[in-house]
């Protein structure tokens, strides 16, 4: 019976769900030996690096994926986020930069925009991006807790208080 790249990846994710990494990432090796410009296997087998703890192979998977397809904001949002956990901000800045070109309306890059300028203390900026991701989606309670601790760097109280009535109106509703 012939391998077939896409029941290999629904088992590697499987696997993967359960802990299971080094067999989900054989897998996931397997399904790319028999479809190698499959991004999507690329992009799986990155978030299955990633997961298990080892970043550097999770960005090179995930270059790969970004090298067959560039255009798919996932990917861009993985890629922020393992270069930023990577400490390389640079390239964080540059995928998320992207992210905002393919689609300004998505709200977890704004969020993940704003963690960057918050990391370099650029609390303006970061307040801005955090903004944007809550005026998207005003129930997105990572961005309004983000706004929040932004709020209380710029000595924004009322805006602070505002952001912490919403996240337990969140919490409890």
């Amino acid at each position: 019976m012939k391998e077939n790249p896409e029941k290999l990846n629904t088992h590697a994710i499987e696997l993967a769900s359960q802990g299971e990494y080094a067999e989900a990432i054989a897998c996931f090796k397997r399904a790319i030996s028999i479809e190698k410009s499959n991004a999507l296997l690329w992009y799986n087998l990155g978030l299955t690096y990633r997961d298990s703890g080892n970043l550097h192979a999770a960005k090179q998977a995930l270059l790969t994926a970004y090298n067959l397809d560039n255009t798919d904001e996932e990917l861009l949002e993985s890629l922020t986020l393992v270069c930023f956990a990577l400490d390389e901000t640079d390239e964080a800045f540059e995928y998320c930069s992207e992210g905002i070109e393919l689609n300004s309306d998505n709200p977890h890059v704004w969020n993940n925009l704003g963690v960057l300028y918050f990391t370099r203390a650029e609390y303006q900026k970061a307040c801005s991006a955090f903004e944007q991701a809550v005026s998207l989606y005003p129930h997105y309670y990572d961005a309004v807790y983000n706004l929040r601790d932004t709020y209380t760097e710029l000595g924004n109280k009322v805006g602070a208080q505002e952001c912490a009535r919403l996240m337990a109106q969140m919490r409890n509703g």
